[in-house]
C-alpha cells in the first residue's frame, strides 16, 4: 500500500498544474498579508480603554435576548449562555477582547484561503481515476497484481494527503508572514472555550489547528463525492463541475431551508460546519455535535460503497 501511495504521490506531484496550484496558494497568502499590512497602517483604530463598560451594555443586551428567545429555541439558548459566560469570564479576569493585529489574528484570517485550495483538492480528486480512463493508463494500472481495492484506495488516501499538504502550507505561511508582517502578540492570549457549562482558556495556536481541520471538513466531504463520481461515471469534467455547483450553493440553499424544514438537518451541507456547536448556532433547532458527525459519517459510507463497489463491478474494456 505504501509503494501505490507514493506512486499516486510522484504521479499528481509531476503534473505542472500542481505546481501551479501550489504557487498559487503561495502568492494568494503573501498577498492577502500585504493587504492586511495595508489596512491596519491605514487604520485610525485605537485600544479602547472601555471595553467594559462596553461589555456591560453587551451583557444586558444578550440576558433580555436569552429571556425573550431562549425559551423558544434551545440551540439560540445555549449560543447566549456561551456568549454571557464568556463575556462574565472576560471581566471578571480582566481580559479584554484582542484588537490588535498579530502572527495569531492573520493566521486566524487566512482560513479563507482554506476554500480556495479546497478548489485544487476537488480537481485532484475529480481526476483521480477519470484521468487514467482518458489517458488509457487504466488498464496498465490494473494488470498489476494488486486489488482494484488497494488501487482505489492508494488514490484516495493521496487526495487526504494533498488536502493536509494545502493546509498545512496555508497554515505555516501565514504564521510566517503574520510574524514578519504583525509580529508576535505583546501580551498572552489565549482562546476562550465554553466546554460543559464552564469558560476555559486554551491554547491559541492548538485552537487555530483545530479551526483549520473543522473548516476543511466541507472540502473532504466534496472532495469525496467527487472522487465517487470519477471513479463511477470515468467522467473528471462531471465531477468538477458537479462537486463546484454543491459546494458554493449548498450552504446558502440549507440556509435558506432551515427556518421552513426540519428535515433539512438530514442534508449534506447542513451538518460539515461542526464550528457552529463550538462558536454559533446550528442551523436547525435540535441538532447536536453527535448528530452532524453522524451524519457526516453515513455521507461517507455511502459515497465509498458506491466508489469501490462500482469500481470493482466496472468491465474496462466497456
Amino acid at each position: 500500500m505504501g509503494g501505490l501511495i507514493i506512486n499516486e504521490w510522484v504521479k499528481v506531484f509531476s503534473r505542472i498544474g500542481t505546481l501551479v496550484m501550489i504557487s498559487l496558494i503561495i502568492l494568494f497568502v503573501m498577498g492577502f498579508a500585504g493587504l492586511e499590512k495595508y489596512l491596519v497602517s491605514v487604520s485610525t483604530e485605537t485600544s479602547n480603554t472601555e471595553w467594559k463598560q462596553e461589555m456591560e451594555m453587551e451583557l444586558a443586551i444578550t440576558h433580555s435576548d436569552l429571556e425573550k428567545f431562549g425559551e423558544v429555541n434551545s440551540n439560540l439558548r445555549t449560543a447566549y449562555e456561551r456568549e454571557i459566560a464568556i463575556k462574565e469570564y472576560r471581566l471578571e479576569h480582566d481580559l479584554p477582547p484582542s484588537t490588535e493585529m498579530n502572527m495569531w489574528s492573520f493566521v486566524d484570517k487566512a482560513q479563507m484561503i482554506i476554500s480556495f485550495a479546497g478548489l485544487f483538492v476537488i480537481i485532484i480528486a475529480a481526476g483521480a481515476v477519470a484521468s487514467e480512463f482518458s489517458w488509457g493508463t487504466i488498464k496498465l494500472l490494473l494488470i498489476r497484481p494488486i486489488s482494484r481495492s488497494k488501487i482505489l484506495l492508494s488514490k484516495y488516501i493521496t487526495i487526504l494527503l494533498y488536502g493536509i499538504f494545502f493546509l498545512s502550507i496555508i497554515f505555516v505561511l501565514s504564521a510566517i508572514m503574520g510574524f514578519f508582517f504583525f509580529g508576535t502578540p505583546t501580551e498572552h492570549i489565549a482562546h476562550l472555550a465554553y466546554v460543559n457549562g464552564e469558560v476555559v482558556e486554551r491554547n491559541i495556536v492548538f485552537h487555530l489547528i483545530g479551526q483549520y481541520l473543522l473548516s476543511s471538513i466541507d472540502i473532504l466531504l466534496v472532495a469525496t463525492m467527487a472522487f465517487m463520481i470519477s471513479a463511477v461515471f470515468r467522467n473528471g469534467s462531471l465531477a468538477i463541475g458537479l462537486s463546484l455547483f454543491l459546494l458554493f450553493t449548498g450552504g446558502a440553499v440549507t440556509m435558506l431551508l432551515a427556518g421552513k424544514f426540519a428535515w433539512i438537518k438530514y442534508f449534506l451541507f447542513a451538518n460539515t460546519n461542526l464550528n457552529v456547536y463550538f462558536d454559533g448556532v446550528p442551523p436547525v433547532e435540535g441538532m447536536t455535535l453527535e448528530f452532524s458527525i453522524t451524519v457526516l459519517i453515513i455521507y461517507l459510507a455511502v459515497f465509498h460503497f458506491l466508489a469501490f463497489w462500482l469500481f470493482n463491478k466496472r468491465d474496462v474494456a466497456a
